[in-house]
């Protein structure tokens, strides 16, 4: 596939032409390679990391060197597709500076082409300020996992004409305060595609409908790794835990068998070669 750099102008262009972009999480180089080669727009290292490599019950534990850590191994396996970094909880909550500094370290350290964070219109003043820094940001609006306590669980938000009115105004804001794109996450469809139609930058959705500019799922979703909770909006394109778990009991009954390792999986010595490291070794030969 012949490919250029996607960047901000190319998202941009895609959402003007009317083009449906793609995105993906990944956390590792080997699945950001196999991202990037099948050619997805955007690759974002959520902190869903938290949940789908790291064990946690949720997003809330994940740090930012974590978030560093993993990111920079996805910087390894992506040449093409726009890399994203997710700011962490309380990593631009705490003051506007802290904010700044941990945007910076995407980039800076991580190789990313842009940050994530969540929230509308209370992180205005550190979605500026990282954008003054010369930082493009992704916003993040609708079920915000890093808000999951405040709102009791994973809810659908959205639903009602004040409560989408709310996130219609932090899209716009964010949007107004430079964001170069929003992330729409959990809300009625009629909402993300209004949304989608009122801004003139790109929308991505997920589990926002159809209509919106881009789509996002979280691999470990598509690819049926994570077998915790499964939210609506997710598809399983594969189921790769039952294929993991069937190749895992095979390994484990050949070697108990003798079936692994055959010859062919064997290196061989010489057998003059052999015989010489027995007389070495002073130990009788046979016949």
């Amino acid at each position: 596939m012949d490919r250029k750099k996607v960047t901000v102008r190319t998202l941009q262009k895609k959402k003007d032409a009317g083009e449906k972009i793609t995105m993906l999480t990944a956390y590792d180089t080997p699945t950001g390679r196999f991202i990037d080669e099948a050619g997805i727009d955007i690759i974002l290292v959520g902190d869903s990391v938290g949940n789908n490599v790291l064990g946690y019950e949720n997003t809330l534990p994940v740090t930012m060197e974590e978030m560093i850590h993993h990111t920079k191994a996805v910087r390894r396996g992506v040449t093409y597709a726009f890399l994203v970094g997710d700011m962490p909880f309380m990593s631009y909550q705490v003051s506007v500076e802290q904010g700044v500094a941990n945007a910076g370290r995407f980039i800076k350290e991580a190789g990313c082409d842009c940050i994530k964070l969540e929230g509308g219109l209370d992180v205005l003043p550190v979605v500026k300020a990282i954008i003054a820094a010369g930082i493009p940001v992704m916003g993040h609006l609708g079920l915000t996992p890093q808000s999951v306590q405040k709102f009791g669980g994973y809810v659908v938000q959205g639903k009602t004409a004040e409560s989408a009115a709310d996130i219609l105004a932090g899209a716009r804001a964010l949007q107004d305060a430079g964001c170069c794109s929003v992330l729409l996450e959990a809300i009625p469809r009629q909402l993300g595609a209004y949304i989608t139609e009122q801004l003139h930058v790109p929308v991505v959705g997920i589990g926002a409908g159809p209509d919106t500019d881009a789509q996002v799922l979280v691999t470990p979703d598509l690819l049926g790794t994570f077998e915790g909770f499964k939210p609506k909006f997710a598809k399983r394109y594969l189921n790769l835990a039952s294929l993991v778990r069937e190749a895992l009991d095979t390994y484990r009954t050949e070697v108990i068998t003798g079936v692994f390792p055959a010859d062919e999986h064997c290196f061989e010595m010489p057998d003059d070669e052999v015989e010489k490291l027995k007389d070495m070794d002073g130990a009788p030969t046979e016949g």
